[in-house]
């Protein structure tokens, strides 16, 4: 069970699926390019996930067909919300340093397309499983980094979601890693790419043609 939850929390990269969001926020359509200036972390959460069930729903049908539908409207709901390029050069690890700009903007777009593809596809056999946003147990106002955790509450058990969210210099909040039931997404994707690396005998470039997060 735990397999396929990583699976569909990957696919959406650090934001769950929900049944279960704030009548308020439910009922609010939010154009996406807005949702950053959203400024609690929790309401930013839980308002992403709605956006995401909606566009789930638009294209279940319609996805075999015209999958790059689907796929465009992940990228510009997340985009802004999630930090790809911090996250991929987090992944990068010790060759970031090595690799030129062009390549760590490279690896960047691919790294975030990758992902948008790949796991979108598990998105679409999302279930009756529900996500609940946790309260924060202390005020949060003034803080520049915090921890939201979500839970994906199934038949099979509940699983904790922990999002590290960073507020940027414009004042909105994005998303840098992901750890769910214990496992550090950010930690599984740098130790691939290192295995990649040496798989290709350090050579960046091949480990960006080659690159899955899918696969190894």
């Amino acid at each position: 069970m735990l397999r396929r939850y990583l699976s569909l929390t990957i696919g959406m990269l650090f934001f769950g699926l929900a049944s279960v969001v704030a009548p308020s926020i439910a009922n609010t359509k939010t154009d996406p390019a807005d949702l950053t200036h959203i400024q609690q972390p929790h309401d930013l959460v839980e308002q992403v996930t709605q956006e995401l069930l909606k566009t789930i729903s638009t294209h279940r049908e319609s996805f075999t067909k015209d999958p790059e539908s689907f796929f465009g409207e992940l990228d510009v709901l997340l985009k802004n919300v999630i930090d790809f390029d911090w996250i991929a050069f987090r992944v990068m690890g010790q060759y970031a340093k090595a690799a030129s700009v062009d390549q760590r903007n490279r690896f960047a777009v691919t790294f975030r397309r990758d992902l948008i593809e790949t796991y979108g596809r598990g998105l679409l056999s999302y279930g009756e499983q529900s996500i609940v946003v946790v309260p924060p147990k202390k005020a949060i106002s003034g803080l520049k980094s915090i921890r939201v955790v979500q839970e994906i509450r199934g038949s099979d058990g509940v699983f904790p979601l922990v999002y590290s969210m960073n507020l940027t210099r414009d004042g909105s909040w994005r998303v840098t890693n992901l750890v769910i039931n214990g496992i550090n997404l950010g930690k599984i994707f740098r130790n691939q790419f290192i295995q990649r690396a040496k798989q290709f005998g350090g050579d960046i470039d091949k480990v960006i043609d080659n690159w899955s997060s899918s696969a190894g």
